[in-house]
């Protein structure tokens, strides 16, 4: 049991850490070198897909960290808004969403795999 706990621990310290560096990067101003459209979009769904998937593993159940994560895209969106040459949209949010969603979806799945191992 203390192995799991640890683990636990260790996704959601890793998973406070991803939201660290997703702040700092949608904090940057925009130059215009940024990804085209539609890999902007990617990169929303694969940094959102990596959230839900940690906090998923960290707290090993599918609603909360889909909503954490969900609601994190909702507020970084909301910060970006503010930085300048930087816009929120609707279709990064999708993306967000999205990606939370299967990545935590997809931890869940994962984990019930590793369980059913011999």
């Amino acid at each position: 049991m203390g192995q799991r706990l640890a683990g636990k621990r260790l996704y959601l310290g890793l998973a406070l850490g991803w939201m660290g560096v997703l702040w700092l990067l949608s904090s940057q101003p925009a130059t215009g070198a940024g990804l085209p459209h539609p890999w902007d979009k990617a990169a929303h769904f694969a940094a959102y897909a990596l959230l839900g998937f940690l906090w998923q593993r960290g707290l090993g159940r599918f609603r909360p960290a889909f909503l954490l994560s969900a609601l994190y895209g909702v507020v970084d969106e909301w910060h970006q808004s503010f930085v300048p040459g930087r816009e929120a949209f609707g279709l990064d949010l999708m993306a967000d969403f999205l990606g939370a969603y299967l990545g935590a979806r997809g931890a869940g799945r994962w984990e019930a795999l590793r369980g059913a191992r011999p």
